[in-house]
């Protein structure tokens, strides 16, 4: 029997990716720099540090990568997502129930710590969750399994007692190098290759119908 759920966010909690494509493309375009030779999912379950070398290829080095970064973030800032509009529709129920099952809750996410916390602040998901983790507290994002890790040791349970929930390529290859099981909101928009995880899965109900036949 499982003992606590770890949640990627975006494209599990939240449907997001395809507004961060389109809010990353209108930073960059305003400097002059394309992503149009990269596809979305090249972006989805990472984040804008691990990929402004091959966003700028050959031009790389003729940009301050650090005044970059610190610009994008600004721009994120001024221009936030309206996470209440992207929230799927049965994130609380499902969280509800397993908070009823006795079970614990993390979530473990590539995003910015301050991404998070408005995320879960505007859809007032912050207390279901006993372990909150971001990318940017490790050295490397996943798909390093240090998240994972270190979301194993502070929920305090074997890792055969846990069950990650992702979507993304990078998120489940962190999730199946820390030795945890992994299964995948199914990917129908994006040609994401989820043949690592153990489970596809529909959604999160989803979720709760597996783990109460299992149990």
């Amino acid at each position: 029997m499982k003992q606590a759920i770890i949640f990627d966010m975006d494209g599990v909690l939240f449907d997001t990716e395809e507004f961060y494509y389109t809010r990353r493309e209108t930073f960059l375009a305003n400097r002059g720099i394309s992503i149009r030779h990269l596809p979305l999912s090249f972006f989805i379950g990472g984040n804008m540090k691990q990929v402004w070398e091959k966003i700028l290829g050959n031009d790389y080095a003729n940009w301050d990568i650090a005044q970059l970064q610190e610009d994008y973030t600004n721009y994120k800032t001024a221009n936030p997502l309206p996470y209440k509009e992207v929230l799927f529709a049965d994130v609380q129920m499902t969280l509800e129930a397993l908070k009823e099952k006795g079970l614990k809750i993390g979530l473990a996410s590539s995003s910015t710590k301050s991404d998070i916390l408005k995320a879960l602040g505007d859809t007032n998901l912050t207390a279901y969750f006993d372990v909150i983790l971001s990318g940017e507290e490790f050295p490397e994002s996943k798909p390093h399994p240090a998240i994972y890790h270190e979301a194993a040791t502070q929920l305090g349970f074997a890792k055969s007692d846990l069950l990650v929930i992702e979507d993304s390529e990078k998120g489940i290859a962190a999730a199946v190098a820390a030795g945890i099981e992994v299964w995948a909101i199914k990917d129908e928009r994006y040609g994401l290759d989820q043949s690592q995880a153990n489970r596809l899965i529909n959604n999160l109900t989803e979720v709760l119908d597996c783990l109460t036949t299992e149990n």
